[in-house]
């Protein structure tokens, strides 16, 4: 198991650099790049979705706990 971590080291395989994060970057603004923005629209219309969910589910829990009293006149 050792021989094996110290060829990778030796092949210098590991976490990217700066250098290659901002290359990598480049590369998938160049190939995505007409497709990003409604990617990101479509994302952020997910994530309010998401938001109603949630805020829907703590107001049924709400009217769950503390049902209306009627009034019996």
């Amino acid at each position: 198991m050792m021989l094996e971590l110290q060829n990778i080291a030796l092949l210098g395989i590991g976490m990217p650099g700066l250098q290659e994060l901002i290359v990598i970057a480049v590369i998938v603004l160049i190939l995505f790049g007409s497709r990003l923005p409604s990617v990101m629209r479509n994302l952020g219309r997910g994530v309010t979705e998401f938001k109603k969910g949630v805020q829907g589910e703590e107001d049924e829990d709400d009217l769950d706990a503390d049902p209306p009293e009627k009034d019996q006149a």
